[in-house]
């Protein structure tokens, strides 16, 4: 067994033994976050020299500069058509399911505490905060804060002044390209560890909340990873239509990144490793770089999905019938709230409590899904990441720059290593 696959093998044995450890042995197995926040720490400390490294390098060593509009442009109207297709269905999934209906949670034994606090959170939802944003007022502290799309800003800046400067810039660029291949070998080296995150992450969620929950909440919880899936089904085979790539090439590909998203339900854990993949795939490095980290703020296709779903969820388990018109409200409101927000602490629950209360909807629903809201995390966290993968071969593809002999040389590769 090669040395990536054999990655992948502990890190799905990782994953059964930790929920029969939190299934066996609650009391210590809710204990074990502190080996998930330990993995993510390293993870986090790789990612904003890798995003600022790699994209220069791609920009500034190619000469890019100039398509960079035009990549851009491309990569948010792609964003805009796949996020408004993840809230149409989910909305059609409850329309259809009807989650909350017969719902048999008792309301008054759940805890408000915690929904009070959310409702208490004020985020800016404006245009203008949004540009202001993605503006650093120091590279640094965007680096500390891990606020990719400044970074991404930072780095076009500053490609751009490499390519004016010229010859004189070289030994930067250099400097770059070394770090870029150094931070991908820091990443190799950091993945040894996801096992042991993955491990705790699982152990803890299932020793908090018991195997037991999932029996409650089995319909909810059915019903949203059905729709996930669907949904990822459905991306996959846009792009396997519009690259022409193999399906099965792609799953197997992204296999490892989305396992990781999965079971430590965060993008930051998966994202090194997708972008390395993604970049081995066939898609440029400028490409890969751009995509990636801007996609975590406009192309959360699962977060969307989420969010379309449980907000006719929590109305439906209130009995409250909302009109087509009322949904069609709630979705345009939805694609506004949902960007520009990532990295705040539950970040779809404020979402969805801010969304409610627009709307005169109890928000008794948002306390409900507390209770899942890690398990619901897994699945939706997933789909933020594959949506992101499949955008980069999509937008490579629109740029005519997608390396077809790279990727059946990766594919070839991956298969020699599997056998």
């Amino acid at each position: 067994m090669k040395k990536k696959s054999k990655l992948t093998f502990f890190i799905f044995l990782a994953l059964i033994l930790g929920i029969i450890f939190g299934w066996l042995c609650p009391e210590y197995a809710s204990k074990m976050h502190p080996l998930a926040e330990a993995f993510l720490k390293m993870v986090k400390m790789i990612i904003a020299p890798l995003i600022f490294s790699t994209l220069v390098v791609g920009i500034a060593g190619h000469g890019d500069i100039k398509n960079l509009g035009k990549i851009g442009l491309k990569t948010i109207v792609y964003f805009e058509i796949i996020t408004t297709f993840a809230l149409i269905f989910g909305l059609l999934m409850a329309n259809v399911f009807k989650p909350g209906v017969g719902f048999n949670i008792d309301i008054s034994s759940v805890s408000m505490a915690a929904v009070e606090k959310m409702q208490h959170i004020q985020v800016d939802h404006s245009l203008t905060h949004l540009i202001l944003n993605t503006i650093p007022s120091s590279l640094f502290e965007a680096m500390a804060e891990g606020n990719l799309l400044q970074i991404v800003v930072f780095a076009i800046f500053f490609s751009l002044a490499i390519c004016t400067v010229g010859q004189k810039a070289r030994p930067v660029l250099d400097f770059l390209q070394s770090t870029c291949e150094i931070m991908f070998k820091f990443t190799e080296y950091v993945m040894y560890f996801a096992p042991i995150g993955v491990f705790g992450a699982i152990a803890a969620t299932i020793g908090q909340n018991g195997i037991g929950i999932l029996s409650s909440y089995a319909k909810l919880i059915f019903l949203t990873y059905s729709s996930l899936l669907i949904f990822i089904i459905f991306v996959l085979l846009v792009a396997k239509q519009i690259v022409k790539i193999p399906f099965r090439s792609f799953v197997s590909a992204i296999k490892q990144p989305a396992v990781l998203a999965f079971t430590t339900a965060s993008s930051e854990a998966a994202l090194p490793k997708a972008m390395e993949v993604m970049e081995k795939f066939g898609v440029p490095k400028n490409i890969v770089s751009f995509v990636m980290p801007t996609g975590y703020t406009f192309n959360l296709d699962g977060s969307t999905l989420y969010l379309a779903l449980t907000s006719l969820f929590c109305a439906q388990i209130m009995g409250i019938d909302l009109s087509i018109h009322q949904q069609i409200a709630i979705m345009l409101t939805l694609m506004l709230t949902s960007k520009g927000i990532a990295g705040v602490p539950r970040v779809s629950l404020i979402v969805l409590t801010g969304t409610l209360a627009s709307f005169n909807i109890p928000v008794v629903g948002v306390a409900i899904l507390l209770g899942i809201d890690q398990i619901l995390d897994m699945g939706r966290t997933t789909l933020n990441l594959i949506g992101n993968c499949v955008a980069t071969t999509v937008v490579a593809k629109w740029e005519n720059a997608f390396d077809y002999e790279k990727m059946e040389s990766y594919i070839k590769t991956k298969k020699e290593a599997e056998a």
